[in-house]
């Protein structure tokens, strides 16, 4: 920033921005120099009242005035000279205020006073011939004259318009640059639904999958990406039909691009993504151009990492989180049949672990299983570190994590997070014994105790005792060999699929059963199905069947199931609420089990007890 000097206020210099509230460019607007007073911090900016000597109007710096500020630059009773700026409308207060993004220091301490020229000639001379002379102050046929205040005058600027600029100076500039020059670039801060033309400079940091969708209208396509400018305000921009497939492609993620010709509405708080009162919709005519040469002005991908052990009061909720871990292993790529469509996606499986010392499983989907997926299965020997924005904590096994079609995933980024937990892996992580998050989580939330009536499932680890079996209960369902679904009797036999889509001679049977676990403060029912299950019967359900259909002196179907019982396991639960014939109910549901380590257990009530002992 420049100081200058040799101006004084403009008079009616707040009229005059007024009635240019978005000026095109600064060749739109005279020389306009206003007085800053009350400059005050308003979060990461700071507020002040601008004065030409006649108006005053509420201001604020953009938060990129905020160095030359702390730096002194900008002070209290300062001159400014007004270089970029829009006029926006409080439409709860009735109220205009003035942003500043860009402006030029003409004195950086202005000790005289401005005059009040509201009110009357003969009353203000008055005021003045009794006001005491400084040394600095001009003679009063001066002061008369310009009804402002004067310092050493400077040389004249001689104005030219952008064109003239870019001609003389910038002819070979790329699009993107000329469109910088020529039109003026806003703040997202500084955007509302009732503005006209405006050009925004943001980094693409988020990009969602091309989606189609079908309703009463018609059949269509959208997609929307999150954008970034150089304050690190957010905005979520959404794309349909034409515009959806002309900017698809243009739109790549991490790249600068100048945004001009959208139109803003108020965000629906219950889709919205982003911190941002409003969202964007770009048509087929808004325009898109990239800045190859600005990309450092804008901010790269912010993350806020949510330790793996604190993921806990995410599940099922729709807050997305961030993770950064060391990656374990890499599963091979797997093809998923979705319900909805039936359409086949690619899947993979990742493991990741962190300094809390735990582990939890990262699903990788579409593009990112086959790209970055693979990336990482290739070098997973070499233990890299993930950072990966946006993730959906599922209850899968406990806890889980699931990308989606914003998520965003870097491999060993540059960041300081990923060195420091690069640093710990090097020195202690390697040798250190990992456990999964979902076997050792506490059911607790930001707020304290789950309650048990949450709309957000409970976990829990439990010792107890197999109690009862319920022998005429419906213990599995026909499933299909492919994709586990329940299968139908078909027309002319054989199984029907409605997942596949196709008839099948033959189906398996997969447990799907309820049974009475206890311990000593008491009982309940829980839900199992098929991996757990055949870990409480000792078989599968197919050999059960088998066991059921056999007929003789002694009922070995039954002779299985009570040898299921009075049997001690490790249980992981998860306890939800549902409704049955508008009756709130608990439903727990075993999520994984393993046999009892006696041992182990002996030395854990052997600590509790001791614990008991010496609070006593």
């Amino acid at each position: 920033m420049m100081t200058a000097t040799g101006k004084s206020v403009s008079p009616d210099g707040i009229s005059t921005l007024l009635s240019i509230p978005k000026p095109e460019s600064p060749t739109d607007f005279p020389e306009i120099i206003l007085k800053v007073t009350n400059l005050e911090p308003k979060g990461k900016s700071y507020g002040f009242d601008a004065s030409d000597g006649k108006m005053k109007i509420k201001a604020i710096f953009s938060s990129r005035l905020s160095s030359e500020i702390l730096s002194g630059n900008i002070q209290n009773m300062s001159l400014i000279r007004v270089l970029d700026y829009t006029v926006n409308e409080i439409p709860s207060k009735s109220e205009k205020f003035l942003i500043i993004t860009k402006c030029e220091v003409v004195s950086p301490e202005h000790e005289e006073q401005i005059r009040d020229e509201v009110k009357q000639e003969d009353s203000e001379m008055g005021m003045l011939s009794k006001k005491p002379k400084l040394e600095n102050e001009v003679n009063s046929e001066n002061i008369k004259e310009a009804k402002g205040i004067f310092l050493k005058p400077k040389q004249e600027i001689v104005s030219k318009s952008a064109a003239q600029i870019i001609h003389e100076q910038h002819g070979n500039m790329a699009p993107s640059a000329r469109m910088a020059m020529t039109r003026r670039v806003h703040p997202l801060v500084s955007l509302n639904p009732y503005q006209g033309n405006w050009t925004i400079k943001v980094r693409v940091t988020s990009k969602g999958n091309m989606r189609t969708y079908k309703n009463a209208r018609g059949e269509g396509c959208v997609f929307n990406v999150e954008l970034t400018d150089g304050d690190g305000t957010q905005i979520q921009a959404t794309m349909f039909n034409e515009a959806a497939k002309k900017f698809y492609d243009r739109f790549e993620l991490g790249k600068v691009y100048y945004i001009s010709k959208g139109t803003l509405r108020v965000a629906n708080k219950q889709f919205k993504t982003v911190q941002n009162d409003y969202e964007m919709t770009l048509n087929e005519n808004s325009e898109v151009e990239e800045a190859s040469d600005e990309a450092a002005c804008i901010p790269e991908t912010k993350f806020k990492f949510v330790p793996i052990d604190q993921l806990g009061p995410y599940v099922n909720s729709k807050d997305l989180v961030d993770v950064i871990g060391i990656v374990q292993s890499v599963s091979p790529t797997m093809s998923i049949r979705r319900k909805s469509n039936n359409e086949t996606v690619p899947k993979r499986d990742i493991v990741v672990a962190d300094e809390t010392k735990k582990t939890v499983v990262v699903s990788l989907w579409n593009e990112l299983a086959t790209t970055v997926g693979q990336e990482l299965h290739d070098i997973a020997d070499k233990s890299p570190v993930v950072a990966i924005k946006s993730l959906k904590v599922g209850d899968f096994q406990g806890i889980s994590l699931s990308t989606l079609g914003k998520s965003i995933v870097q491999v060993n980024p540059v960041i300081s997070e990923s060195k420091k937990l690069r640093n710990w892996y090097d020195s202690e992580g390697k040798e250190t014994s990992m456990a999964s998050v979902g076997s050792g989580l506490s059911p607790s939330t930001k707020s304290g105790g789950r309650s048990m009536y949450s709309d957000r499932p409970a976990f829990f680890s439990i010792r107890a005792y197999i109690s009862f079996i319920k022998p005429d209960q419906s213990m599995w369902y026909r499933a299909c060999k492919t994709c586990n679904k329940k299968m139908t009797d078909a027309l002319g036999g054989g199984y029907w699929c409605e997942g596949c889509q196709k008839n099948d001679a033959e189906c398996s049977l997969r447990y799907i059963m309820v049974v009475k676990v206890s311990d000593g403060s008491g009982e309940g029912w829980v839900s199992s199905f098929n991996e757990e299950a055949e870990k409480i019967i000792g078989c599968s359900a197919d050999e059960l069947d088998l066991l059921k259909s056999q007929m003789g002196e002694e009922n070995s179907y039954q002779l299985k199931l009570k040898e299921a019982t009075w049997t001690a396991h490790l249980f992981r639960v998860s306890v939800s609420q549902n409704e049955y014939n508008n009756e709130k109910r608990q439903r727990i549901t075993v999520r994984a089990t393993a046999p009892v380590d006696f041992a182990a257990e002996s030395k854990f009530l052997l600590e509790e007890i001791s614990k008991m002992r010496a609070s006593q």
